[in-house]
């Protein structure tokens, strides 16, 4: 049986020009280490939390040269399967199921709202060996500007319930696998500047939001939201010194009553 259920989020990598600045960057604002440079794997590298895999950095392929971004990847018991359901639902396909070894399949796929996210069918590497703790993976959201098109895409995908924040301020729901929520989806408002595409935000658990973010930003990253206390955590949304965007929080600091939920 394989480690996540379909549609869990179970691993996240970035791209770096400049892989050693973000080694050092995120060994200081999230206390990772890292593993060697895999050269079969385009020097692909892991990041560990008390020697537990959490995520990985790599240096862009040739001619992918960019702003760097973080990758949220979802489970998938049949990658394949999966870039059938992603294109017949409104997504687009950006890089087909490639084998990666014996570590799993993967692909990269943009949702209809141009969101970019990725699929992967464990092998070896089933994802995540430590999730909602300091120093690893917590949770993401889906940013977007076409709401009513991802509420769509997504449960149609995977095998996702939907739940809406009764809020008339916020658009925001929860995509859940089995009764436990998954993913969010947040709908961009007049907030996000006109240039500012949809996409995922990944964040990272840590034990003390406010000194994460004095870390990051002496480091040379800019902060973009907070830190906020809310009924899930005290946290913050940075975006680190080659241009990925990443939130910090820390689950534990938590402020507020949980806003009621509609199943849609």
């Amino acid at each position: 049986m394989a480690a996540y259920a379909e549609g869990t989020p179970c691993w996240a990598d970035a791209m770096f020009a400049d892989v050693e600045g973000a080694k050092s960057f995120y060994s200081e604002v999230l206390g990772w280490t890292f593993g060697e440079a895999s050269s079969e794997f385009g020097n692909y590298t892991q990041a560990y939390s008390d020697g537990k895999a959490v995520a990985a950095v790599v240096p862009p392929m040739p001619g992918a040269e960019g702003q760097s971004a973080w990758c949220l990847y979802l489970a998938s018991p049949d990658a394949k399967a999966t870039a059938a359901k992603i294109t017949a639902n409104g997504g687009t396909v950006l890089m087909d199921p490639m084998q990666v070894g014996d570590f799993g399949s993967m692909l990269l796929a943009a949702d209809p709202g141009g969101a970019v996210f990725g699929v992967w069918q464990g092998g070896q590497h089933e994802g995540f060996e430590k999730r909602e703790e300091p120093g690893a993976y917590c949770w993401a959201e889906v940013y977007t500007r076409e709401p009513a098109k991802v509420d769509v895409f997504y449960p149609a995908v995977f095998p996702y319930t939907a739940q809406q924040v009764n809020d008339a301020n916020v658009d925001f729901r929860t995509y859940s696998v089995a009764g436990r929520p998954a993913l969010g989806r947040m709908a961009m408002g007049p907030e996000f500047p006109a240039e500012v595409p949809s996409f995922v935000n990944v964040y990272f658990a840590v034990p003390d939001c406010d000194a994460a973010v004095a870390t990051a930003t002496g480091l040379g990253a800019e902060l973009r939201f907070g830190p906020m206390t809310s009924p899930f955590g005290r946290f913050a949304s940075l975006t680190d010194p080659q241009g990925a965007n990443f939130s910090v929080i820390d689950p534990d600091t938590t402020e507020g009553e949980m806003p009621p939920l509609t199943d849609v």
